[in-house]
């Protein structure tokens, strides 16, 4: 049944009064969900609404407190994981759960293995996967080990195996939280074929854009409870912008707060860096780059492509095997590189792609993460080596206050903030804790995992350094964020700079071209 003749069939999934609490935390709070059969429904919200906890009972990972659920038509007691699969309900999720020395072929089948022996049971599944590939257009390379794959064949992959399963609802948890624009483009292609087929699709995402492109109806989620529930086409993207925040919310480019003078002197120039790494793969291949005062630089490419090895050369963390560095007045070879004190001292801060690994320690209470890599300031400790926690705890509570870094609590542990406050700690680290704000500031992926509202003023944070006379590098796989933020785009692809674009120029698919390698040879300038 598709979408189109949905009339007044039963609704594939009805989840009515639906409460969960986690101690004091109401995760749902009386939450009632209609998705119609045939129809792919959005679920958006900020981190901690509530939509993925929602999701996690309807798959079974969860049981619900209370409420009631009904899988088309009928009352469901939904246990476990494996309840859900026979009720034809799958769950693709941002993270695979895939076994990567297997091919792809064997991760379909394991634990749904239709005859002991092997080899007709592969020659059975083969059969139907190759029926099911041929109608849904989710091609994979079955007999590939899945470490083989790129990310969007292992995603088609994951929705292949829940199909294959019998799912004809389908979870999907942010699943172009790590796909180029055209993979994008594909999988939507692909979810749209499903839908005409008559699968009924759920869609876990903090993308607007996509939701507006893909979707029949949207769930609003804010604090545990559904605050917007309607069809697509009687929304917009800011009302849903506005419904997830409880504010109006204002993202990309305006003319306030694009730049109006032309960039000043060159701050930072690195220039033929390169770093294979101990495979011998070429992760910097020949890279040059300038950033100066009074622009921010937008780096653009899928992850992966030798954009966190940049940043760690750039920062003093990684010494390339070749090139050369200027930051300020200072020169640097591999043999005598820059290293992250010196970095510091030299006006260049750096906040790290991977907070968790490189920006905090999560065990570390909020003010010893605050001071983090400053602890051997003058103001913060003595000649002898003595800390000065009074002025700690007095300059954390400055950065929490100017950064809005919620609850405004010192001494609570790092890992027990949302990844968003997180953000914010480690950003207000790298602005505030010198005693005058840093020339350079090197930023990898600014708001991965961070919500609309934090988003907004992370943004507004970056464009206030830049405004200062600060030279800003933003390292993003969002390409909507580098539209929204950089003065100039350089796009990564395998370890070069594929090409450069001043922002007048850039859209989503000229982005992208350069993004899968296409314009490499004659890299555009």
């Amino acid at each position: 049944m598709t979408s189109h003749h949905a009339g007044a069939a039963a609704p594939a999934v009805l989840m009515q009064g639906i409460c969960k609490r986690f101690g004091a935390v109401r995760a749902n709070d009386e939450v009632t969900l209609t998705v119609p059969a045939g129809t792919v429904h959005g679920i958006v919200g900020e981190n901690g609404a509530g939509k993925s906890t929602l999701m996690s009972i309807l798959y079974g990972f969860y049981a619900a407190d209370s409420g009631q659920i009904t899988v088309e038509g009928r009352a469901a007691r939904i246990t476990g994981s494996r309840e859900a699969i026979a009720l034809g309900i799958g769950m693709v999720h941002q993270h695979f759960m895939l076994v990567e020395p297997l091919s792809a072929l064997d991760n379909i089948m394991l634990g749904a293995e239709p005859d002991w022996r092997l080899g007709r049971a592969r020659a059975k599944v083969r059969e139907e996967l190759d029926e099911l590939m041929a109608d849904t257009g989710l091609n994979v390379r079955l007999d590939l080990a899945v470490e083989e794959l790129p990310v969007g064949e292992r995603q088609r992959l994951e929705i292949l195996k829940a199909l294959y399963r019998g799912a004809r609802i389908l979870i999907l948890d942010e699943p172009t939280a790590v796909l180029t624009p055209h993979e994008t483009d594909q999988l939507f292609e692909t979810l749209r074929r499903l839908r005409e087929q008559g699968t009924t699709l759920l869609l876990i995402t903090h993308k607007l854009k996509e939701i507006m492109a893909l979707c029949d109806n949207v769930t609003v989620m804010r604090a545990g409870k559904v605050v917007l529930d309607c069809a697509i086409a009687d929304t917009s993207l800011d009302a849903l912008a506005e419904a997830m925040v409880g504010r109006r919310v204002h993202l990309g480019r305006t003319a306030e707060n694009a730049p109006a003078a032309k960039a000043g002197a060159t701050l930072l120039d690195a220039q033929d860096l390169r770093w294979r790494d101990a495979l011998g793969v070429p992760r910097l291949d020949g890279v040059s780059l300038q950033l100066r005062a009074g622009e921010i630089v937008g780096m653009a490419g899928v992850s992966g492509n030798g954009q966190t090895e940049l940043l760690e050369a750039l920062s003093g963390m990684l010494a390339p095997q070749a090139g050369t560095l200027r930051l300020g007045h200072a020169d640097f070879t591999p043999s005598h590189w820059l290293d992250p004190s010196t970095a510091r001292r030299l006006g260049l801060a750096h906040v790290p792609e991977d907070r968790h690994r490189r920006g905090l320690v999560l065990p570390f209470e909020a003010w010893e993460s605050a001071v983090f890599g400053h602890q051997g300031l003058r103001r913060f400790s003595s000649a002898w080596g003595w800390m000065k926690q009074a002025a700690m705890h007095q300059d954390t509570a400055k950065m929490m206050e100017a950064y809005d870094v919620r609850p405004r609590n010192d001494q609570l542990r790092s890992s027990k903030f949302s990844g968003g406050n997180q953000q914010k700690l480690v950003l207000a680290r790298e602005a505030l804790a010198t005693a005058s704000p840093p020339q350079v500031l090197l930023v990898g992926q600014p708001t991965r995992g961070v919500d609309i509202g934090a988003i907004e003023f992370i943004h507004g944070r970056l464009r206030a350094m830049r405004d200062a006379g600060g030279a800003v590098l933003v390292v993003s796989s969002e390409l909507d964020e580098i539209l929204a933020l950089a003065d100039r785009v350089l796009v990564m692809d395998r370890g070069r700079i594929a090409g450069e674009l001043p922002i007048a120029q850039c859209t989503e698919a000229a982005l992208g071209r350069l993004m899968a390698g296409a314009e490499a040879r004659e890299a555009v300038k």
